[in-house]
């Protein structure tokens, strides 16, 4: 079984998605603009920069996401687009939270202060959603309608999360 796991930031895909695959025993596939910045040596919000001038580097992000996710039987694809780019997904689940929730975990994670990650999240969330509908016509504020679980996580904990997932796949196995 394929599964596709979309979020803004901060939502708790990352760790999710890892729990998910832990619990499962499949395969996890969860390749970032991070790691990308990584790869070439570049900062990340300089990369984030880079990436709404340059519409290569989200579709070769999304395409090598894809190609992982379809070289694998069983997996679980964390990404903000997975729910769309890995069409064939058996299973489609969008994680939700509030700014403020996501701000707050980007704040434990990385620093700074809560106005910095607060103003840094909601202006993320536009440009990505602007970035998306340019690049592929994906309005990613209508998640709801490609998802087959919507899961709001801000008064859950990730392992709550999982197991709401967990008991979807149980009913599709």
């Amino acid at each position: 079984m394929r599964i596709a796991i979309s979020s803004r930031s901060g939502c708790g895909n990352t760790t999710v998605t890892r729990l998910l695959a832990e619990k499962l025993g499949y395969t996890m596939i969860n390749f970032t603009f991070r790691q990308m910045a990584e790869e070439r040596g570049v900062d990340f919000w300089e990369f984030c920069r880079m990436a709404e001038e340059d519409y290569s580097i989200d579709r070769e992000l999304d395409r090598r996401q894809v190609e992982m996710a379809m070289a694998e039987k069983d997996c679980v694809l964390g990404s903000r687009l997975a729910i769309w780019m890995l069409r064939d997904a058996d299973l489609k689940v969008y994680l939700t939270a509030s700014a403020e929730t996501r701000a707050r975990r980007i704040l434990r994670r990385e620093g700074g202060t809560f106005e910095e990650r607060y103003r840094q999240t909601v202006a993320r969330d536009s440009n990505d959603s602007a970035r998306y509908m340019k690049i592929y016509g994906i309005d990613n504020t209508t998640a709801e309608e490609v998802a087959d679980i919507v899961i709001a996580t801000d008064e859950r904990t990730p392992e709550e999360i999982v197991e709401i997932i967990a008991g979807e796949v149980r009913k599709r196995s």
